[in-house]
């Protein structure tokens, strides 16, 4: 079972979320009501994630997210921000938190952000020797509309990076939450055409992507996956057979991210050095480049 470590200030909150993140594997749920306890039971129980509250006294979130990030590089670290705060959240992706949750929306998006850190984390540890003699790698596929065929790609693509200097474990994970957020993308809302709605849940897109699969306008379109991997940077392509979309306002930051989908968008911009979309918005470019001067 995986042992969490909820950080929140205020002792209703802590327990709430605490009692949440308690159901997704019959985790240990370890608290602590600031950052200076935090680290103190960090360094005695190692968990295996670490979901911390942004505003906290003396040491807030970003403080927190940073300490983690220089003393324990291989614990992820899942932000949870208020109503107002998706700007700080870009801040401590930038620092190093693996992702982030809004604290509204912790009923409907803990589990599933759980389940992404920890798959992704376990999942960046697997052929790790064999991976660090790649020079380059380019590799093309189309994926049939299957939510396990895009966790396995991630974990095969995340594979891959190990070959490109990043720095830590972290990096390479962050890489494939970006990357995931991204196949997701394509495969609700592109081929499936679900709609993103504010207050939706992750249950709500599976039944509407179950319902269409039978629908052949919609189960026979395909995600197409370029990713063009050397040891100075890494490009992914992703399209989908869509209608696509505008995502001007959401790469621009003008517009805070309302639902599932632009959070998605936030993470990738976020983690990765560029990402582009073409005109008609179904297809993606991300970039991530090597940090230079970095041992491998």
């Amino acid at each position: 079972m995986p042992t969490l470590l909820v950080v929140d200030d205020v002792a209703t909150d802590r327990l709430r979320i605490a009692g949440l993140a308690a159901r997704w594997m019959n985790s240990t749920v370890l608290q602590a009501a600031d950052a200076a306890t935090a680290l103190s039971m960090i360094e005695q129980h190692q968990p295996d994630i670490v979901l911390t509250d942004l505003h906290m006294p003396e040491m807030n979130g970003l403080q927190l997210v940073e300490a983690i990030r220089d003393q324990y590089p291989y614990i992820p670290v899942i932000l949870m921000t208020a109503d107002g705060s998706e700007e700080i959240a870009a801040i401590a992706l930038q620092k190093g938190a693996a992702s982030y949750v809004p604290k509204r929306n912790l009923v409907q998006n803990l589990e599933r952000t759980l389940q992404q850190v920890h798959v992704t984390a376990r999942d960046a540890q697997i052929q790790s020797d064999i991976m660090h003699q790649i020079q380059s790698t380019k590799t093309e596929m189309v994926l049939y509309n299957d939510r396990q065929l895009i966790r396995s790609t991630v974990g095969l693509l995340v594979s891959f990076l190990r070959c490109m200097p990043l720095g830590d474990e972290t990096e390479r994970m962050r890489t494939g939450i970006a990357l995931e957020e991204a196949l997701l993308n394509a495969y609700y809302h592109g081929n499936f055409d679900v709609t993103s709605v504010e207050g939706a849940t992750p249950q709500t897109y599976d039944a509407i992507a179950a319902d269409r699969t039978a629908d052949r306008d919609y189960g026979l379109r395909r995600i197409y996956v370029l990713a063009d991997i050397s040891r100075q940077r890494a490009i992914f392509v992703i399209r989908d057979q869509g209608k696509g979309f505008d995502p001007t306002p959401f790469l621009s930051g003008r517009v805070k991210p309302l639902n599932d989908r632009h959070r998605g968008i936030q993470l990738m911009s976020t983690i990765m050095d560029e990402i582009t979309y073409n005109p008609t918005g179904n297809e993606v470019t991300m970039t991530r480049n090597a940090i230079t001067g970095m041992a491998e």
